[in-house]
């Protein structure tokens, strides 16, 4: 049942090692060049994402309501914390550079998590057993993992563990959550976390910092307000 989502996990594990190797021999101007490359691009898919939305109104009512639950419970400073463990306790005696370990795990992690790839494939797991849609979304997390490693650090290969965790748990109630799931749903969740996508590109270009994890919510409201 979960053969699509640990074959995806692994290859982006697989792609985040390359992308560490390949770094060390990377002068600072180039390595500055392709991470402001992926950030352009990252903003260019949510804004492709974000387009596809067929009820602005809903969108923005869920941003601004779920940004609001995010404010009150500090999701942000949260996975800071999280984040900062893990480097305390897992990353100290390595030798890559963990300097962006939370922002690197975030934004890999809303990459590989939103769209309906991952929604539509963990379904397809769940309830057919059949893998071929996450076994082409791990290809191309492969791929992608290889140049965000290299450029945001390991905390890339750490997104795994929410990638794991929201697949695997869409592929286990498969049978209860396909019923409401209706297509134009994904689009909206999809356009929602285009949104985030572009202001993750803002904080990786550092032309401003938006608390993009305190937004987060934003997803699960979305999915209230369209089945309401």
């Amino acid at each position: 049942m979960f053969l699509g989502t640990i074959v995806n996990a692994t290859l982006i594990i697989i792609g985040s090692l390359m992308g560490l190797g390949f770094k060390k021999g990377i002068p600072k101007g180039f390595e500055t060049i392709i991470l402001n490359g992926i950030a352009l691009t990252v903003c260019v898919m949510g804004i492709d994402y974000a387009l596809a939305s067929t009820n602005i109104l809903q969108v923005i009512v869920s941003i601004v309501l779920g940004s609001i639950i995010g404010e009150w419970w500090n999701i942000e400073r949260t996975l800071d914390k999280f984040g900062n463990n893990i480097k305390k306790k897992l990353l100290t005696k390595i030798k890559f550079d963990n300097s962006t370990f939370v922002e690197g795990m975030m934004t890999a992690t809303l990459l590989y998590c939103v769209g309906s790839m991952a929604i539509m494939g963990a379904l397809d797991s769940g309830l057919r057993g059949e893998h071929s849609i996450l076994f082409t979304k791990s290809f191309m997390d492969g791929i992608t993992s290889i140049l965000f490693a290299n450029s945001m650090g390991i905390g890339v290969m750490f997104s795994v563990i929410p990638l794991v965790i929201y697949q695997g748990l869409i592929t286990l109630f498969a049978a209860t959550i396909e019923p409401f799931l209706d297509p134009m749903l994904i689009e909206q969740i999809s356009a929602v976390g285009g949104i985030l996508l572009i202001g993750l590109s803002l904080n990786i270009l550092e032309i401003k910092h938006i608390k993009v994890a305190n937004m987060l919510p934003a997803m699960l409201i979305m999915v209230i307000i369209f089945l309401l």
